[in-house]
């Protein structure tokens, strides 16, 4: 399969006329492959100029939940079957998913192509593992990220989307997932899936001590269940020593709370230092970074499926997700609009463990330009990207690879 490859570039860019998002405009100096400062009085020999022609530089953008092993992204449109519970949604994907001719690797390929032209830096992916899929799923990731190894930073979760205990085989899978590529273990709605609560933790929180594999459970168990479920995911990762490497998706229970009812379940979030991950869906109920980051919960968000058969919908673009968070939680001053895009850039980087990209000296120069005069004007208007810098390295122009 052929993939792309960034061409060299040189030691020391200087990127002129750059908006930068305090409104200030001037120049940028990227020298190997990090930020080296801000209207540079002198240059280093053998600079190159490449002229933001006003542009607005923005950190890159990272997707922190994703399903890229069930995405048709690049083929023939697929019709979705009629669902009512999300068992439906497990039992129709699985359906679909056998008459999908195209390797995994192909279609992973070019949706992992479609978001770095959009400017995502990276991805966590959360991949199917189950006896019906084996583990063909987190090899065609694999191999799909290792080909774009210097476009995009990817972590693949091991995700036991059929059930960890329900499902017999998905244990034993799970754990050589971790031997062939997954970096992290993965967990699905320990009471609504598989009905145990405490034989589903006590697994995935084994299996991370045993391994030191950082953990990412899927939760849309709501109401007070729901809020047991991350209680309890909580409290384990004190006693485990896990703070800062447990994360929750979707946390629709946390997301139903607001007022009263949320402060005692964030200040518990933030204490054990478990991150929540949004991906702004539909009918469901949103994480608001307005209301979670005053209680120093870590809020990441992620396009969830793309084009896959749960959803028509989703892109890869994650300046697009902003968006699309900001739209579903209100947002309406400068402020609320930046925050969101804090949520998909800044927060999404630390919940992967990446060094963070403030456009500050010393910094990885990974960044966006686009065509807007703020950061919430950027949120609103969903630009695609004229210039995507990876590592000081130019990868994608107005949306395409180059």
């Amino acid at each position: 399969m052929a993939s792309p490859v960034p061409a060299p570039a040189p030691a020391h860019v200087l990127f002129t006329a750059v908006r930068r998002p305090d409104g200030s405009t001037g120049d940028l100096l990227v020298s190997d492959g990090r930020i080296a400062g801000h209207d540079p009085a002198e240059l280093p020999e053998g600079c190159a100029r490449v002229d933001a022609a006003g542009a607005l530089v923005l950190p890159s953008p990272v997707d922190a939940h994703i399903h890229p092993d069930k995405s048709t992204w690049g083929g023939p449109w697929l019709s979705r079957e009629p669902a009512a519970t999300l068992r439906d949604l497990i039992d129709g994907d699985v359906r679909a998913r056998a008459a999908i001719t195209a390797p995994v690797e192909e279609r992973v390929g070019a949706l992992m192509d479609r978001a770095v032209a959009h400017g995502t830096r990276a991805m966590r992916a959360h991949v199917d593992v189950a006896p019906v899929h084996g583990l063909d799923g987190v090899r065609g990731v694999r191999a799909a990220a290792d080909a774009r190894k210097d476009l995009l930073d990817v972590q693949i979760v091991a995700f036991p989307q059929l059930g960890l205990l329900t499902e017999p085989g998905t244990a034993e899978l799970m754990e050589r997932a971790l031997d062939e590529g997954a970096d992290v273990i993965g967990g699905l709605d320990p009471i609504g899936i598989d009905g145990d609560l405490d034989g589903h933790l006590d697994f995935v929180f084994g299996l991370a001590a045993r391994t030191g594999a950082p953990l990412d459970i899927h939760l849309h168990d709501g109401g007070p269940e729901g809020i047991r479920q991350v209680t309890e995911i909580a409290r384990r990762t004190v006693a485990a020593g896990m703070e800062g490497r447990v994360t929750i998706g979707h946390a629709f229970a946390v997301a139903e709370l607001a007022g009263a009812e949320l402060e005692p379940v964030a200040r518990l979030l933030a204490g054990a230092g478990v991150s929540l991950v949004t991906c702004a869906l539909g009918a469901d109920p949103v994480l608001d970074p307005a209301l979670l980051a005053p209680h120093g919960v870590r809020l990441g968000v992620g396009s969830d499926g793309v084009r896959d058969a749960w959803t028509p919908f989703g892109d890869g673009d994650m300046i697009a997700r902003a968006h699309l968070l900001a739209y579903r939680t209100d947002a309406r001053t400068d402020v609320e609009l930046a925050a969101c895009y804090e949520a998909v850039a800044q927060e999404g980087a630390a919940l992967l463990g990446l060094p963070a990209s403030r456009l500050e000296a010393g910094d990885p120069a990974d960044f966006v330009l686009v065509a807007a005069g703020s950061v919430a004007e950027a949120v609103v208007d969903r630009p695609v990207p004229s210039l995507v810098v990876r590592g000081g390295r130019i990868v994608a122009r107005d949306g395409r690879l180059v």
